[in-house]
C-alpha cells in the first residue's frame, strides 16, 4: 500500500455493501488506497461495480473528471480475506448492524491489524463502549457513524465509547476531513446525536397521525414548510423502512427505560402488518 500524507496511509474496509462501498468511494477520492473486504468474489465485485457506477454518475454530471474517476476506481482493491487489512493505518467495519455480527468481525480486526492501526465501526445504534470491550487495546476503536448515500451526506458522527482515546479520536477526525465530511464528536449513548433527535420526532408524527390530527399529507407538509425539512417525517419513515424505525426505537426504550420513547402502538401494528414503507411498496404512502 502506498504512503499517504500525514497519519494516514492507507484504510481497510471490511464490507462492500451500501455503506462500505460508499465509504470506500469517498476514501479513494481523497486519494487514500482502498482495501474493500467481504465474504466472497460476488460480494465484493458487486461492491466494486456500485462504486463504479456512483463514479460514473459524478462523471456524467461534470462534477468528476474521468481520469479522476479512474483513478480512484484503481485505488479500490477488493478481498475476501482479513490479512489483507496489513498495512492499513484505518480500519472500518461497516457490516450489518448486527451486535453479535460486528463482534466476531472486530475480535478478527484486533487480532490481524497493525498495531498502530485504528478501528473504527459503522454503526448507528450499538454501543461503542460495549463493542470496545472485546479488543484487547479497546482505546483504539472508535464509531464512526456515516450517514447514507455517503458520497452526498456531508456529516459523520464520531463517537467515543469510554475507553477511547485521544489519539484515536484524532485520527478518526483527521480522517473525516480529509474525506471531505464535516465530523461531530458524540458521547456514547443510544441512538448518538441525529437519530436520538430525528427518530422521537417520527415517532411522534406517528402518534399525531394515529390520533386523527391530520392526514399523512398534511402532517408532511406541515413540518416541511412549517419548519423547512426537505422531507416531511412519514415520508422519511417510509424511506428509512418501518420496521427499522421500530428497532431503534425499541433501543432507546430499553436503552434509556424512559416511556417518553415507547414506540408508537401505529408503527408497531403497521410493521406486524407489513407495511414497512418504499422497500414493501405500502407504509403511510403507497409505492407502485
Amino acid at each position: 500500500m502506498e504512503q499517504h500524507e500525514g497519519s494516514l496511509r492507507a484504510i481497510a474496509v471490511i464490507g462492500a455493501g451500501t455503506m462500505g462501498n460508499g465509504i470506500a468511494q469517498v476514501a479513494a477520492m481523497a486519494g487514500l488506497q482502498v482495501t474493500m473486504i467481504d465474504i466472497s468474489d460476488e460480494a465484493v465485485q458487486r461492491g466494486k461495480s456500485t462504486l463504479a457506477r456512483s463514479l460514473d454518475r459524478l462523471v456524467k454530471k461534470g462534477t468528476l473528471a474521468a481520469a479522476d474517476s479512474q483513478a480512484a476506481q484503481a485505488r479500490v482493491r477488493g478481498s475476501t480475506a482479513y490479512t489483507d487489512i496489513a498495512g492499513a493505518s484505518l480500519v472500518i467495519e461497516a457490516a450489518t448492524e448486527n451486535l453479535e455480527l460486528k463482534l466476531r468481525i472486530l475480535r478478527e480486526l484486533d487480532r490481524l491489524a497493525d498495531a498502530d492501526a485504528v478501528i473504527a465501526t459503522n454503526t448507528s445504534s450499538i454501543s461503542i463502549t460495549q463493542l470496545a470491550a472485546v479488543l484487547q487495546r479497546p482505546e483504539r476503536l472508535i464509531g464512526t457513524h456515516f450517514f447514507n448515500p455517503v458520497p452526498m451526506m456531508a456529516l459523520l458522527e464520531i463517537i467515543r465509547g469510554l475507553q477511547t482515546s485521544d489519539t484515536t479520536h484524532a485520527r478518526a477526525m483527521d480522517f473525516a476531513r480529509l474525506v471531505g465530511k464535516t465530523p461531530i464528536t458524540v458521547r456514547n449513548r443510544p441512538g448518538f446525536v441525529v437519530n436520538r433527535i430525528l427518530c422521537p420526532m417520527i415517532n411522534e408524527a406517528i402518534f399525531v397521525l394515529d390520533e386523527g390530527l391530520a392526514t399523512p399529507e398534511d402532517i408532511d407538509t406541515g413540518m416541511r414548510l412549517g419548519c423547512n425539512h426537505p422531507i416531511g417525517p412519514l415520508a422519511l419513515a417510509d424511506m428509512i423502512g418501518l420496521d427499522t424505525m421500530l428497532a431503534v426505537m425499541k433501543v432507546f426504550y430499553d436503552g434509556f427505560a424512559d416511556p417518553k420513547y415507547r414506540p408508537a402502538p401505529l408503527l408497531q401494528e403497521m410493521v406486524a402488518a407489513g407495511r414497512l414503507g418504499r422497500k414493501s411498496g405500502h407504509g403511510f404512502y403507497r409505492y407502485d
